[in-house]
């Protein structure tokens, strides 16, 4: 697998987002991290940097629920955003919800659902399939 240059996380929960982070950095799986807590102040950061087509991330690790703009409202809005590159959005929930893992499914640059907590071992797994 060759290293990821940029991984979003969009998830309100700070021990979380340290761990990912940490699994990510201490697994030698990325290089630098975009992060916001919640799916509005992403798309509010998101939008300006597809639009001026500056460096993107390379996938979104995405929390369904979170303040302010959840997941699936940010996935909404964002598919809306015309972009030349396929970001690659891996839903990361503690949501064990059949409703949730078939909605997940709906969206096409959705590509897994996975169950928090999340490991390295895991992590690096879904990843290998993609990138």
């Amino acid at each position: 697998m060759k290293k990821i240059d940029l991984a979003c996380i969009i998830d309100d929960d700070p021990v979380f987002v340290f761990g990912a982070k940490k699994i990510m950095e201490l697994g030698n799986i990325c290089n630098s991290f975009m992060v916001f807590p919640n799916g509005a102040e992403a798309l509010n950061s998101l939008k300006p940097i597809i639009s001026s087509k500056q460096k993107l991330p390379d996938f979104i690790l995405l929390d369904i629920n979170m303040p302010v703009m959840n997941g699936w409202d940010f996935l909404d809005e964002f598919i809306k955003i015309p972009c030349e590159k396929n970001i690659t959005i891996y839903i990361v929930t503690s949501s064990l919800d059949p409703f949730d893992m078939e909605k997940a499914k709906s969206y096409s640059n959705v590509n897994n659902y996975l169950i928090k907590p999340i490991n390295s071992n895991n992590l690096r797994e879904k990843l290998m399939n993609e990138f």
